[in-house]
């Protein structure tokens, strides 16, 4: 079963991942050596790295023995404005000092399906510690949109995924493998999230139209905005 915490307003939630996701990776570390996390892009997990790179935070979690994967990625070169790779190399990797050794990013500049192939073989043998997820209003969650190929894959961990409404192809893990992640964290904020919410958590299963459902057992850490749908507790 999912668990739910709803938080006041960005800010609270923002703090109540980064305290997870600091607290998970040391729990990794202790048990494992070592700390493997996939990351989102978007405008919503922007202010958690910029968070976890304070310096009163980046101490709390040792980054060098952190490795560091995508849950999705845009058809772009790293250095283009909407790559998530860039974004997170700005927001957090750098200022971390994350070992460029441990970081694994999807080449969104190369062909998408040759692309997808390296990734879902660079993913074989590899169990995410923790994969941090946000959820769009057409209940999409890492590039797993509605109505998409990508939704009946079943074996491979990364493949390339054509999005008709947007035109355009995305690099994405899979349901499947989202799955076998030991943490998955939903992070999810704004009012405009609220119906996409409600249905996904509360509606008929329907993953063909709401994907996140497809992810089980995660963590829903959600603002009192995305909430306001939900059935009153």
């Amino acid at each position: 079963m999912p668990t739910v915490r709803i938080y006041r307003d960005l800010a609270d939630l923002t703090w109540a991942v980064a305290a997870l996701i600091v607290k998970l990776g040391r729990q990794a570390l202790a048990e494992r050596g070592t700390f493997h996390i996939a990351l989102s892009g978007g405008s919503t997990p922007l202010p958690l790295y910029a968070l976890l790179a304070l310096p009163e935070w980046r101490v709390q979690l040792d980054w060098s023995r952190t490795h560091v994967y995508f849950a999705d990625e845009r058809c772009v070169p790293p250095d283009h404005a909407e790559s998530n790779y860039g974004m997170v190399k700005r927001a957090l990797l750098e200022p971390t000092q994350v070992p460029e050794s441990n970081v694994h990013r999807m080449h969104g500049e190369s062909e998408p399906l040759q692309a997808a192939e390296a990734y879902n073989a660079l993913m074989q043998g590899v169990q995410l510690d923790a994969i941090l997820l946000g959820m769009g209003e057409d209940a999409h969650t890492a590039s797993l949109f509605p109505e998409t190929a990508a939704l009946s894959e079943t074996e491979r961990a990364c493949v390339a995924n054509y999005v008709p409404k947007l035109s355009a192809w995305r690099l994405t893990l899979t349901a499947p493998y989202i799955n076998t992640a030991r943490h998955k964290i939903f992070m999810v904020s704004g009012e405009n999230k609220a119906m996409a919410l409600q249905n996904v958590l509360h509606g008929s299963y329907d993953p063909q139209r709401y994907p996140a459902q497809l992810i089980h057992e995660a963590h829903w850490l959600i603002d009192s905005a995305a909430a306001s749908a939900l059935p009153q507790r």
